[in-house]
């Protein structure tokens, strides 16, 4: 097991305020979101080939907001958690998780400029990989601290995992060049 880094953690006033946990992911996912043009990523969406089943560009707002809150509350129940406990271990693995959650939160919110704003399919694919590969492990330390924060984490490794398909796909479709989804008229 890898350990607490707190170089690479957010401090931890950001997990033990439930507001603020709650709050981060959300606001930091949505400034993202809104960085990038919507107009330029909807264009750039419906531009691009898609693999079947890929849903309608409205819903990625709704169901990354959900996602977004429901990883902020876990890591405030997780992070406080183990913090509270009065087993060495626990406190290790409530530290190591925050360090995981950080990492993860970096990668979730570089995958849109990657995918969105440079138009980098392989890039936003490593991405999206290493972060689902992230949110597991995440998912495994946070579930022994507390076993209902790795179910909490579910849906979002289920997006996830739909999300790199979709990725993926619209990739290889697109022969991993998105530069004409991003001409300008």
């Amino acid at each position: 097991m890898t350990s607490h880094l707190p170089s690479l953690t957010l401090p931890s006033f950001v997990f033990t305020n439930p507001a603020v946990a709650i709050l981060l992911p959300v606001v930091c996912g949505t400034a993202t979101g809104f960085a990038i043009s919507p107009s330029v990523s909807q264009t750039a969406y419906r531009t691009l080939k898609q693999p079947p089943l890929h849903p309608p560009g409205y819903v990625f707002g709704p169901v990354w907001t959900a996602l977004y809150a429901t990883m902020g509350y876990t890591a405030y129940r997780a992070y406080t958690t183990g913090m509270a406990s009065t087993h060495p271990h626990a406190v290790a693995l409530a530290k190591h998780g925050a360090t995981l959650y950080t990492i993860q939160l970096g990668l979730n919110l570089l995958w849109t400029p990657l995918y969105f704003g440079l138009g980098r399919p392989i890039a936003a694919s490593l991405d999206i990989l290493a972060l689902g590969g992230t949110v597991a492990c995440l998912a495994n330390v946070w579930g022994q601290v507390d076993p209902a924060c790795g179910w909490l984490l579910a849906p979002y490794l289920g997006w996830l995992s739909f999300a790199t398909y979709l990725c993926v796909g619209s990739g290889y479709l697109n022969n991993w060049d998105f530069r004409s989804a991003y001409k300008k008229d």
